[in-house]
């Protein structure tokens, strides 16, 4: 498996998918992220600000 370059749909920015990350988001059964982790960890602090719990 090799590292995959994905665009973030939120920033559309590019970044790296590495295959480990690939291997773990397979064994997890997970799809592969949309977004990048500066994009998800915006989206997390903004869902626990307004009182979401995931």
């Amino acid at each position: 498996m090799e590292d995959k370059t994905l665009v973030c749909v939120d920033c559309g920015q590019e970044f790296v998918f590495t295959a480990g990350e690939q291997e773990f988001f397979a064994e997890k059964g997970f799809v592969e992220p949309k977004r990048c982790k500066m994009c998800r960890d915006k989206k997390k602090a903004d869902r626990r600000s307004r009182g979401f719990r995931f």
